[in-house]
């Protein structure tokens, strides 16, 4: 009743302090009583970092990070990016003033680039690291101990089975036991032999350790492919390219129509190749009803040189068959007609002259176009409209693209005067005409009515601003080019993951330990016992091969198979029974043949 006085008072003798006394009474004290206050030790700055360390390189937080990244990459599907398509970006910002600046403030227009993407990414990495490499060690280590000691009473454990050799047999306890080792040893165990000159020696056996490796090589590979990702980004670059049937791209910056570098990239990476778009051949369903006019097959033959001094050579770019040139990729991502026209200004000189491409809008290559000739005089000149590769007229007189053949070729133009805003150096979308300080003379809200023309037709501007000529059609291919120093590596680790990944499923840790024992009448007793680390459904199919093993190791040819263990237990008849049963063997070299008499209250 009086300790609580007694613990104030020796807590003022201390100081004053308010922290329980052991044995006292006091929180945390022995016998545990409520009133005493635990006052815990500040950790510091050393101490939270620690702290902060130990919570980074844990498995769950690792775990958690893996899931935040892929969240984090959903708005990259969501929203345009500026990298991919920039002029789709500035449309979105444009048409969204209100939530489009926000939106770009968070950078969810550069979600792959953005400072908490790289955030997330750098802290996985430093996770799976922090994680790994522990890991690691303390595998190394427990590769390089012993076998757990063999258990006092292996009748404990899940798999458990007894064998009795006849005496006639010439087997030692020793003998058995070493016997018993070199078969695990076959097995693929790590065997090690305990107390051979005792009665009772024993061997622990272990395997699996290829489990925990392959769930380290998992983990190391992801690191892997986290920096091999890394310095593909770095070094790596992707650009567009159209090229028209008859014309060449060569492998440098101004060749491209766009470009996206990776942050260290230099000029000097790319690879002086360069490649030419002899004939570009698309083949459509003519046969089917249901699907008339479907492409079946797009090919782009391509004369190729890999540097200036090489030879020429002849290639073919499919749709998911890419060209590899000087280490780039060269895939096949679009395709469609490029009128040939020429355009002729006031003053009959050429103002234009040459294919222009068209964006297909639809199945039939109902297709967008935009001319403009910045070069006419005394004003410039633009045009826009669709192509339509086989026009044909509808009820109401409007024309129409019926089939994606040329078998009907037609341009439906808009033509307009004026400045075309491109003497100002300003960068513009080659495929949008700016018509803001331009002057429609040609459409159908006025007089003259649009601009019709067939193949090899000519059409007379009005007002004496020149003239325009549909020479014929060409076909053009869209290349998508990259470049990724990297590839390989992210390929070579991701097949490690997979491999360490399967390794870590579908491999088992397992234990088995082995004793023996001489019974009084001769007879050699032995006992065995599974353990697996984890779940293990195949632990019982590997009792029953060892036994098997044990049993033609020792059993075979002496006719004692059948009767083995007879009047012992039924254990050694099933060869092994679970903990929870309770069943114990009666003539187990674990126990004197004396306690066995007790147990079964049979005279072996």
């Amino acid at each position: 009743m009086n300790r609580e006085p007694d613990v104030l008072t020796e807590a003022e003798k201390n100081g004053g302090s308010t922290a329980a006394v052991p044995g006292k009474g006091g929180k945390g004290g022995k016998n545990g009583g409520r009133n005493g206050d635990v006052q815990l030790p500040s950790l510091g700055p050393l101490g939270l970092l620690r702290w902060a360390w130990t919570q980074l390189t844990s498995m769950r937080t690792a775990l958690l990070l893996l899931l935040l990244l892929a969240v984090a990459a959903v708005p990259g599907s969501l929203f345009p990016q500026r990298p991919a398509n920039p002029a789709v970006v500035t449309q979105y910002l444009e048409d969204n003033p209100d939530t489009g600046p926000w939106l770009d403030r968070f950078q969810l227009f550069d979600v792959y680039s953005s400072v908490w993407f790289s955030a997330i990414y750098l802290l996985l990495f430093i996770s799976l690291i922090g994680c790994v490499i522990p890991r690691a060690k303390a595998h190394y280590r427990a590769m390089r101990s012993k076998p757990p000691r063999t258990p006092k009473r292996l009748s404990r454990l899940p798999e458990y089975g007894t064998l009795a050799v006849p005496a006639s047999s010439g087997l030692t306890a020793a003998s058995a036991i070493e016997q018993a080792a070199q078969l695990l040893r076959k097995r693929g165990y790590r065997v090690d032999v305990r107390d051979l000159d005792g009665d009772r020696p024993s061997v622990g056996a272990e395997r699996g350790f290829a489990k925990e490796v392959g769930n380290l090589v998992f983990h190391t590979a992801l690191i892997g492919v986290l920096i091999s990702i890394a310095v593909g980004g770095l070094f790596g670059y992707s650009g567009q390219k159209i090229v028209v049937e008859g014309e060449s791209f060569v492998n440098t910056l101004v060749g491209y129509d766009s470009f996206t570098p990776g942050t260290s990239f230099t000029e000097e990476q790319l690879a002086p190749y360069s490649l030419t778009l002899d004939k570009f051949d698309v083949q459509f369903d003519r046969e089917s009803q249901t699907h008339y006019g479907q492409p079946l097959d797009f090919a782009a033959t391509m004369t190729v040189k890999d540097s200036p001094d090489a030879e020429e050579h002849t290639e073919t770019l499919k749709v998911n068959a890419p060209l590899t040139i000087g280490g780039s990729r060269v895939y096949l991502v679009g395709n469609g007609y490029a009128p040939v026209v020429t355009v002729r200004d006031g003053e009959g000189n050429i103002a234009l002259q040459g294919p222009v491409v068209s964006v297909p809008s639809d199945g039939m290559y109902t297709s967008l176009m935009v001319i403009k000739a910045p070069d006419a005089k005394p004003d410039q000149l633009g045009f826009v409209g669709f192509f339509l590769p086989t026009a044909m007229l509808d009820d109401q007189g409007v024309s129409y693209s019926g089939d994606p053949d040329p078998f009907n070729p037609q341009l439906n133009l808009n033509a307009y005067y004026g400045d075309l805003g491109l003497d100002e150096g300003v960068p513009s979308n080659v495929y949008v005409l700016d018509t803001e300080n331009l002057t429609e003379i040609n459409s159908r809200n006025l007089d003259d009515g649009g601009i019709v023309l067939g193949a090899n037709q000519t059409y007379e501007l009005p007002e004496g601003k020149g003239s325009i000529t549909f020479d014929g059609i060409k076909r053009y291919a869209a290349l998508d080019i990259h470049y990724d120093p990297a590839k390989i590596w992210v390929l070579g680790f991701a097949t490690l993951a997979l491999a360490g990944l399967a390794a870590s499923l579908f491999l088992a840790r397992r234990r088995v330990w082995i004793r023996s024992g001489t019974h009084a009448d001769g007879r050699i007793m032995v006992e065995y016992g599974l353990l697996a680390r984890g779940e293990d459904q195949r632990l019982s199919s590997e009792a029953a091969a060892v036994r098997a093993l044990l049993e033609k190791q020792w059993l075979a040819g002496t006719g004692a198979v059948e009767d083995n263990g007879a009047g012992d237990t039924s254990a050694s008849h099933t060869g092994a029974h679970s903990t929870d049963q309770g069943a114990k063997p009666d003539a187990s070299a674990a126990d004197s043949s004396t306690a066995q008499e007790k147990e079964t209250g049979k005279d072996s």
